[in-house]
């Protein structure tokens, strides 16, 4: 299988439980829930959306013929003699409607330490390191078990409760970013109140953008 990536690049992680771990980040191209096209926003599942997923001309993106070609690819962006396993995080888009039981196997076979943040309509290859289910109002879970459940909040249509029973071992509430800088505080100031009224949820905020890093 080959493999269409976005952009390539090396961060901190800045949400959730690996907030601020230096990884790889691998975005993969193409959503199964919006096609990425602001004309097509009113009309997706999804429509807070603010990443750029279309196509591979982003930073190190490309097409890539096999999961040993992306895995050399990847390896160039870790700090040689780090003595540190590499640790990439494939994201999207969706990356589950590319990710296969290959990549997985070749990420292992370089040593990865591979994390995959999805929206959970997909299922998921055997074997992966850490897995981030971010679901979405009107869309189905079938990835129903994990290790990180990241609810965007608020969304009317989903409420924590609805999926607070779901097999995962940590459950964040992260505040929906807007362009209305009040906006966005109102639903940091709603997303607090929860966690402290329901403490099986922590607070995960973006800090990469707080700290104006990629």
């Amino acid at each position: 299988m080959s493999y269409s990536v976005k952009e390539v690049f090396y961060s901190l992680q800045g949400e959730g439980f690996h907030s601020g771990r230096p990884a790889i980040f691998c975005r993969l191209s193409k959503c199964n829930l919006w096609t990425g096209r602001e004309v097509d926003r009113g009309q997706a599942v999804c429509q807070f959306c603010d990443t750029d997923f279309i196509g591979t001309d982003g930073q190190n993106g490309g097409k890539f013929p096999d999961a040993e070609a992306l895995c050399q690819h990847l390896l160039q962006f870790w700090p040689q003699d780090s003595g540190v396993k590499p640790f990439v995080v494939l994201t999207g888009g969706e990356p589950l409607l590319q990710v296969d039981d290959a990549l997985i196997s070749a990420l292992h076979k370089h040593r990865f330490e591979i994390a995959v943040e999805t929206n959970g309509t997909k299922s998921a290859p055997e074997n992966i390191d850490w897995i981030c289910m971010s679901p979405k109002a009107n869309a189905p879970i079938i990835l129903d078990k994990g290790h990180e459940l990241k609810l965007v909040y608020p969304q009317p249509e989903l409420l924590p409760e609805r999926v607070a029973d779901l097999d995962f071992e940590f459950f964040y509430l992260q505040p929906m970013d807007d362009k209305d800088p009040k906006i966005s505080q109102e639903n940091i100031k709603q997303a607090v109140a929860y966690c402290l009224a329901h403490p099986q949820w922590k607070l995960s905020l973006q800090t990469h953008k707080l700290l104006g890093i990629d």
